[in-house]
C-alpha cells in the first residue's frame, strides 16, 4: 500500500473567486453611497459669499439639504423641516443670510419656490451661489 504525501501548497482559486465577488459588490454599491454633489452654474465674476451664511442645496432630483455653517455637515431635509430650521436660525439672528446653491440642471420653478419659502420664513438676505468660470451664453 502506497502512502499519500502531504500537500504543502495552498489552493488559492477559491480565495480569488471570493475576492472577485467582493470586488463586484463594491463596484456596484460605491456609486449608490456617494453623496450627491451640486453642479453650480458658472459666471465670469463672483462676489465672495458671507462666511456665516447658511447654505441650502437644491440637487437635480429636487432634494433639499441645509448646511448651517461652513464647517458643519449638510442635513437632508424636506421643505417643511427646512423652513422650521431656517425660522429658528432667523429668530436667533435676524440678520442671518442664506445662500441657495442649486444645480444648474434644476428647474427654475424649484429654485424660485425655495427662494419664496425662505422669504416667507423671514430671511431678508438670500443669495444664489454660482461658480467662477466661463459663462455658457
Amino acid at each position: 500500500m502506497r502512502q499519500r504525501r502531504l500537500m504543502n501548497q495552498i489552493n488559492v482559486v477559491p480565495y480569488i473567486d471570493v475576492m472577485l465577488v467582493l470586488l463586484v459588490i463594491f463596484m456596484v454599491t460605491a456609486p449608490m453611497i456617494q453623496s450627491g454633489s451640486v453642479n453650480l452654474p458658472s459666471v465670469d465674476k463672483v462676489p465672495a459669499p458671507p462666511t456665516d451664511a447658511m447654505v441650502v442645496q437644491v440637487k437635480t432630483d429636487g432634494e433639499l439639504s441645509l448646511r448651517q455653517t461652513s464647517g458643519s455637515p449638510e442635513k437632508a431635509l424636506n421643505r417643511k423641516d427646512l423652513i422650521s430650521e431656517v425660522q429658528s436660525a432667523v429668530s436667533a439672528n435676524p440678520g442671518q443670510s442664506v445662500i441657495i446653491a442649486a444645480d444648474k440642471n434644476v428647474k427654475y420653478e424649484l429654485v424660485m419656490n425655495t427662494l419664496n419659502d425662505l422669504r416667507n420664513a423671514g430671511v431678508n438676505k438670500v443669495g444664489l451661489q454660482t461658480q467662477v468660470g466661463k459663462s455658457s451664453r
